[in-house]
């Protein structure tokens, strides 16, 4: 424990490129862009088939796939690739390196838990508040972003909340390829045999994924509108009185 107090209290650790301020800035930057973009590839198909109760078969294969493949495996498959196609694209070797092979596969990781929780958010929408909808004359579009989005907010919310911590926690390993952000203490502590820095490394990426969680838990319930929450405390009300 000494030792890591010591690494986290030395002012050399907090300066260049190499410190932790810049280390924390590349691992939620990479990770708030995977989850980003995993968003605007899950969520549209994720409404659709909680709308329309269409592709279910789809969307859960896609999710059991999504979390059958393990993210280092994706990045060493994808390392050659995007390396091999810097010349072609033009884009610096350096992002095929340490960028892109760490970023898809945090997109692939992400994109699971996010079109579960919006196909599944909206189905748990009452039916006869969409059916009572279409009877007064609104649009689909106007039931899903009117009725059915604010109520199945919680659970997506919940759904990024499982995708940015699962995120967080794997984009460590992406220092494996050269990759920045906090797992580049982990693996140099580990080569250097330096315990300081490498449990220094372990308690930052602890502490950046239980303040995320936090944040978000505390958003999600913010964001619950007062009749479901009130709905919720009634029924777990019932629920324990009916077990005592």
């Amino acid at each position: 424990m000494e030792q890591v107090i010591e690494f986290l209290a030395d002012p050399a650790n907090w300066q260049s490129e190499q410190g932790i301020p810049n280390r924390v800035i590349e691992h939620l930057a990479i990770s708030f862009l995977a989850v980003l973009t995993a968003s605007a590839i899950a969520l549209p198909l994720g409404f659709y088939i909680g709308h329309t109760g269409k592709l279910q078969l789809l969307g859960i294969n896609i999710a059991n796939i999504g979390r059958a493949i393990p993210s280092y495996a994706v990045m060493v498959m994808l390392l050659p690739v995007m390396l091999g196609l810097a010349p072609v694209l033009g884009y610096d070797p350096r992002l095929g390196l340490r960028f892109f092979p760490i970023f898809l596969a945090m997109v692939l990781l992400a994109i699971p838990p996010i079109l579960v929780a919006a196909y599944a958010g909206l189905q748990e929408v009452d039916r006869d508040l969409t059916e009572s909808s279409r009877g007064m004359g609104l649009t689909e579009r106007q039931i899903l972003t009117g009725v059915e989005l604010p109520l199945a907010l919680p659970v997506l919310i919940g759904g990024f909340r499982v995708a940015l911590l699962q995120v967080i926690a794997t984009a460590t390993i992406g220092a494996y390829l050269a990759g920045g952000g906090l797992g580049r203490f982990i693996i140099d502590g580990i080569a250097r045999r330096d315990d300081g820095m490498l449990y220094g490394g372990v308690l930052l990426v602890a502490g950046m994924a239980i303040g995320t969680d936090v944040l978000l838990s505390w958003l999600q319930r913010r964001l619950t509108p007062r009749g479901v929450r009130m709905a919720a405390e009634l029924e777990s009300e019932r629920a324990s009185a009916g077990t005592s």
